[in-house]
C-alpha cells in the first residue's frame, strides 16, 4: 500500500496567457478525466469560479484582492480567454469536477508581500521608499517578481500584481539563475537556439508545438533544471523571494493533500502551475506546510472582488511584469487553434493590419498581404518552425505592408497585438457595494456604452432640457455632471474634465470617458470610504475640510461640494471657511476665496444648488479685502504681481455682485491707494487704472495724477513703476489720452543717464505685455509729439534693433541697481 510520501499527481505547468498550453491543458484533462482539478491562485477566491465560468463573463477579467484597512494594497490575477487556467475551470465545470484553487489566501499573500517590500528596504537602505511612492498599490510588481522566472521560462501561473508600473523587477538578471557577463539563462537559451529572443524561443517550440506529449514532459524538466540552476543562487541571492516561493509551495502541498484526503484518487487530481513550481508539487508530501506553520502565516484583513480587465493592462506596454506583449495576437491564435485551423493565424494576423492600414487611410492590395504571409513563412522555415512567430509576422509586415518603413505599420500592427477588449461580468456577478452603485449609476445616466477603453469625448449642457417630460430626462446631463465630478473627487480616473476655453457657456462641459483596469481598482479602494459613490464622496469631503488650513482651500472645497451636488457639504465647507475667514489678514488669499466663492453663487443656479447661505460669507470676504488692502500694498514688487491678481478678483465681484457687496467701499480703498506715495507704486498706478475703468477718476484728476507721478524729480523706479501699473488695465483708454505721453514724454526726457537706465526696466516690462497693434499706436502718438510722421515714427521704434542696441540691451539686463 502506498504510504502518505508515496503520493503523486499528475502536475500541469503552463505559462499564463498561454493559448499553446491552454490547448494542450484541454487534452490532457480530456485524457485523464480527473476528479479533481486544481489550480494555482488565491485559495479563499474558489468561490469565485463560478462567476468566472458564467457563460456571460466576457475575458479578460481579474480577480482583485484588497486589504480592508490603510493603507490600501492590492494584489491582482487577471484572465484572458485563453488564459490555461481559465480554461481548466471551465473544463471542471462542464465535466463537473471539483475545482479549486489553492495557492495562498490573498490575505496572506498581502501580508508577505509587505514584509518582502520592508525586508528589501532595509536591504537596499531605502527604507519606507516603496510606500511613499506607491502608497496605493501593495502589490507593485511583487508578485510579478515572485513569479517572473516562470513567466520567462514559461510559466507564471497567476501572479498578482498590483498597478504601480514603477515598482516593477528592475531586471530579470536579478531573478534569473546562471547569468554569465550580464546576460540571462533566458538570453542564452534563445541564442543555442538560433532565435532572436526568448519570447520568439518560447512561441515557436511551446505555442506551435502540436505534440501534446511533448508539451507537459519538457515543462516538467525544463522546471526541475531550472529550479536545480537557481536555488542555491536565489537562497543566497534573493532570500525574501526563495523564502516567500518556499511558503507558497508549501502552503499548496498542504492543499493537494487535503483533496487526496478527501478521497480523490491521486491519479485523477490534476494540479495546473506555472512551470517554475510544477517539478516542486508532483509529490506533495515532501514539505507541506503543518497546521502549526498555517497558524503562524501573517495575514491581513483582505476582501475579494472581480472586476473586467483590458488587454491594454495585460501587454507589457502598461508595465504589467507577468503580461505579455501582444494579448490580442494570441487571442487570434487561441481562436484559430479552437476552429482546428492553426495554419490560418499568419493569413489573419496580416490581413486584419492590412485592413486597419485601409481604416486609415493607406491602401494596400491583397496580393501584398498573400506575398507578406508567404514571406512570414519562409523566415519561419529559415528557423526550423512548423508557422510563422509574432517576430516574423511582424518583418513580413513591415516589409510588405510598410514597404521597408516600420512607421507606416506601427499603429497597425499595435492594435492587432494589443487590441482594445475590455471584459465584462455577468449580470448579478457579486462586486463590492461600491462597483454595483457605479454601474446602477452608469446605467441611470446612460453611459454604460462609454465603459470602454477608446477614449470617448462628451460634451454637457447642464440646462434643463425642456423637450422631454421626465424629471430625470430634463437634468440628465447635469446629473451626470454631478457622477463625473464626484469620481474626480475620489481620484477614479474613469473621467477627465477637458480644458474650456474662456468661450465656453457656464453651462457647458467637456469631458473624455475611458475606461481602465485603474479606474476599476481605484473604485474597489474607495469602497473603504463608503457603500455608494455619494456616501465615499461625503467622507472624503469631510477628511479635505477637517485638514484645511487655509480659506484658499476651503473656498476650493466649497466649489467641489456644489459641482457635486452635495448641499450638506457645502455648508460644513461654508462654516470652515467663516471660522478660518475671521482671523486671515492675506489679502491674496481672501481674494481668491472671495473670487471662488463669487464662482460658486454665479453657477449655483445652474447647478440648482441654494447658494443664498454663501452670499453672507462673500460680503464678509470682500470687506475684509477691500479693509486690508491699503496695508497689503504695502509689499516688494515682485509680491505686487498677485496683488494685482487680488484687486482684479476683488474688483470684479463688486462688478458682479454690487447688490451683495459694499461697492462704495471698494471704490474709497482703491481711491486711497491710487493717492499713496508709501505703497507700491506698481499698485497704486494699477488702482488708478481701475478707477479710470470704472469711471470713478475723471479726466482732470487723472491728468493731475499723471503729472505728480511723472514729474521731473521722481525716482525713476516709482514713476516708472506706477505708469507699469496704470498700463495693465484698459489700454486703449490710455492710448487715447494725449496728455499722458506728454507727461511721460517729459518725465523720461528729464531724467539722466543713470536714472533712464533704471526707468528704462520697469518701462521695457509695462510695455512687454502690448500687443503690436498697441505699440504701433504708441510710436504714432510720440510721432506726433516730436513733429514727425507717425508713420515714420511707427517704423523707427517696432524695427528690428541694431546689433549695437541689442548689446546695450544686454548690457542693461546685468545692470547692478544696488548703488542708486
Amino acid at each position: 500500500m502506498k504510504t502518505a510520501e508515496d503520493v503523486q499527481v499528475s502536475v500541469f505547468g503552463v505559462r499564463h496567457l498561454s493559448p499553446g498550453g491552454a490547448r494542450h491543458l484541454l487534452e490532457y484533462l480530456d485524457r485523464v478525466q480527473p476528479t479533481a482539478v486544481l489550480i494555482e491562485g488565491p485559495s479563499d477566491a474558489t468561490d469565485m469560479i463560478g462567476d468566472l465560468v458564467h457563460p456571460s463573463t466576457v475575458p479578460p477579467v481579474a480577480v482583485l484582492a484588497f486589504t480592508d484597512d490603510m493603507p490600501v494594497r492590492t494584489a491582482l490575477w487577471p484572465f484572458a480567454v485563453y488564459s490555461p487556467e481559465l480554461q481548466a475551470m471551465r473544463w471542471a465545470a462542464k465535466h463537473r469536477a471539483l475545482c479549486q484553487l489553492i495557492d495562498l489566501p490573498s490575505g496572506a499573500a498581502l501580508a508577505l508581500q509587505d514584509l518582502r517590500r520592508r525586508s528589501e528596504e532595509e536591504r537596499s537602505g531605502r527604507k519606507g521608499g516603496a510606500e511613499e511612492a506607491a502608497p496605493d498599490s501593495a502589490a507593485a510588481g511583487e508578485e510579478a517578481a515572485a513569479d517572473r522566472a516562470d513567466e520567462a521560462e514559461g510559466g507564471s501561473g497567476l501572479p498578482a500584481s498590483g498597478e504601480t508600473p514603477a515598482a516593477e523587477p528592475e531586471g530579470e538578471e536579478e531573478l534569473e539563475p546562471g547569468g554569465a557577463g550580464g546576460r540571462s539563462v533566458y538570453e542564452r537559451i534563445a541564442e543555442l537556439a538560433g532565435e532572436h529572443d526568448y519570447e520568439t524561443y518560447w512561441e515557436r517550440h511551446y505555442e506551435h508545438n502540436a505534440n501534446p506529449d511533448t508539451y507537459r514532459e519538457s515543462i516538467l524538466a525544463f522546471s526541475a533544471e531550472m529550479r536545480s540552476l537557481g536555488e542555491e543562487r536565489e537562497r543566497a541571492e534573493q532570500p525574501q523571494e526563495h523564502a516567500y516561493n518556499h511558503v507558497r509551495e508549501a502552503y499548496m502541498r498542504r492543499r493537494i493533500l487535503a483533496a487526496v484526503e478527501a478521497g480523490h484518487d491521486p491519479e485523477k487530481i490534476v494540479v495546473v502551475c506555472g512551470a517554475y513550481h510544477a517539478a516542486a508539487l508532483e509529490r506533495p508530501a515532501g514539505g507541506a506546510m503543518t497546521d502549526e506553520e498555517l497558524a503562524a502565516l501573517p495575514s491581513r484583513g483582505s476582501k475579494l472582488t472581480l472586476m473586467p480587465y483590458s488587454y491594454y493592462r495585460l501587454s507589457s506596454l502598461s508595465g504589467y511584469g507577468a503580461g505579455n506583449g501582444a494579448p490580442h495576437y494570441f487571442q487570434l491564435m487561441w481562436e484559430a487553434i479552437e476552429a482546428g485551423k492553426p495554419d490560418e493565424l499568419p493569413r489573419l494576423y496580416l490581413s486584419t493590419a492590412a485592413r486597419n492600414l485601409r481604416a486609415a487611410g493607406t491602401h494596400r492590395s491583397t496580393a501584398e498581404v498573400i506575398e507578406a504571409v508567404r514571406l512570414a513563412e519562409g523566415l519561419a522555415s529559415l528557423h526550423g518552425g512548423s508557422a510563422p512567430t509574432l517576430l516574423e509576422l511582424r518583418d513580413a509586415a513591415q516589409t510588405l505592408l510598410g514597404r521597408g518603413e516600420l512607421s507606416v505599420v506601427a499603429e497597425s500592427l499595435a492594435r492587432v497585438d494589443i487590441g482594445t477588449e475590455i471584459g465584462s461580468l455577468a449580470e448579478g456577478v457579486s462586486q463590492t457595494p461600491l462597483q454595483d452603485d457605479l454601474n446602477r449609476e452608469l446605467k441611470r445616466l446612460k453611459l454604460t456604452r462609454y465603459k470602454t477603453a477608446v477614449a470617448t469625448d462628451l460634451s454637457l449642457d447642464l440646462r434643463e432640457n425642456r423637450r422631454v417630460s421626465s424629471e430625470e430626462a430634463a437634468f440628465l446631463d447635469l446629473n451626470r455632471s454631478f457622477l463625473f465630478h464626484r469620481l474626480a473627487l475620489l481620484e477614479i480616473p474613469f473621467v477627465h474634465a477637458k480644458p474650456g476655453g474662456g468661450e465656453r457657456a457656464i453651462w457647458a462641459e467637456d469631458w473624455v470617458i475611458q475606461w481602465t483596469p485603474e479606474a476599476e481598482i481605484r473604485v474597489v479602494e474607495s469602497t473603504l470610504l463608503g457603500e455608494t459613490i455619494e456616501v465615499a464622496c461625503a467622507y472624503k469631503l469631510r477628511e479635505k475640510l477637517e485638514a484645511c488650513a487655509s480659506i484658499a482651500q476651503a473656498s476650493a472645497l466649497i466649489g467641489v461640494a456644489v459641482r457635486c451636488g452635495m448641499t450638506a457639504q457645502m455648508e460644513d465647507g461654508r462654516r470652515v471657511l467663516q471660522a478660518l475667514a475671521a482671523d486671515s489678514r492675506d489679502v491674496a488669499q481672501i481674494a481668491a476665496a472671495a473670487a471662488s466663492l463669487a464662482g460658486v453663487i454665479a453657477y449655483g443656479d445652474i447647478r440648482r444648488a441654494d447658494t443664498a447661505p454663501l452670499v453672507p460669507l462673500l460680503e464678509q470676504l470682500f470687506y475684509r479685502g477691500c479693509l486690508y488692502l491699503s496695508d497689503a500694498a504695502n509689499c516688494s514688487d515682485e509680491a505686487a504681481y498677485g496683488m494685482v491678481d487680488a484687486m482684479s478678483d476683488l474688483n470684479r465681484i463688486a462688478q458682479e455682485h454690487d447688490d451683495a457687496v459694499d461697492a462704495p467701499l471698494w471704490a474709497q480703498e482703491l481711491s486711497g491707494l491710487s493717492e499713496r506715495d508709501d505703497r507700491n507704486p506698481k499698485l497704486s498706478g494699477f488702482a488708478c487704472a481701475l478707477l479710470l475703468e470704472r469711471g470713478e477718476m475723471d479726466a482732470q484728476r487723472c491728468a493731475e495724477e499723471v503729472s505728480r507721478r511723472l514729474s521731473p524729480g521722481i525716482p525713476a523706479d516709482l514713476g516708472a513703476g506706477w505708469f507699469e501699473g496704470l498700463s495693465m488695465r484698459n489700454r486703449y483708454a490710455l492710448l487715447s489720452r494725449m496728455s499722458l505721453w506728454e507727461q511721460l514724454n517729459d518725465y523720461i526726457n528729464s531724467l539722466d543717464n543713470d536714472e533712464f537706465k533704471r526707468a528704462l526696466v520697469f518701462l521695457r516690462r509695462a510695455f512687454s505685455s502690448f500687443s503690436p497693434h498697441e505699440k504701433t499706436m504708441i510710436a504714432e502718438t510720440l510721432g506726433e509729439l516730436w513733429g514727425v510722421s507717425g508713420e515714420q515714427a511707427a517704423e523707427i521704434l517696432t524695427g528690428d534693433l541694431k546689433e549695437e542696441e541689442d548689446k546695450m540691451l544686454d548690457e542693461l539686463n546685468d545692470f547692478d541697481f544696488g548703488d542708486f
